[in-house]
């Protein structure tokens, strides 16, 4: 198992807003993709930015790439991205993920 993260800054004050946006529309989409286990949106206040972090489960790396292409290290945006983010990050981390 894969587990993909995400890291993302808004404005504090947006930050209930964009995780909205991630319930409604990010989660759904990652969810639909054939080997995507489990999709969470963490949020991490600091002050007047709020830390998100977008932590998804898959398969395997050839499944993210049904959802992020053939370059697996570079994030994806979304249009409403453009609203809240305060940097675009260019990569995710990926890690072996164990379970008992």
């Amino acid at each position: 198992m894969i587990a993909r993260i995400w890291h993302g800054r808004v404005p504090a004050a947006k930050s209930d807003a964009y995780l909205q946006h991630m319930r409604e529309v990010a989660i759904p989409r990652y969810r639909e993709v054939p080997g995507n286990l489990a999709a969470y949106a963490l949020r991490r206040l600091e002050g007047d930015v709020a830390h998100i972090e977008m932590l998804t489960f898959w398969e395997s790396l050839e499944a993210i790439k049904g959802f992020a292409g053939e370059n697996v290290e570079q994030a994806r945006y979304y249009d409403f991205d453009q609203d809240y983010l305060l940097e675009y990050e260019p990569t995710c981390r990926h890690y072996e993920a164990y379970e008992k």
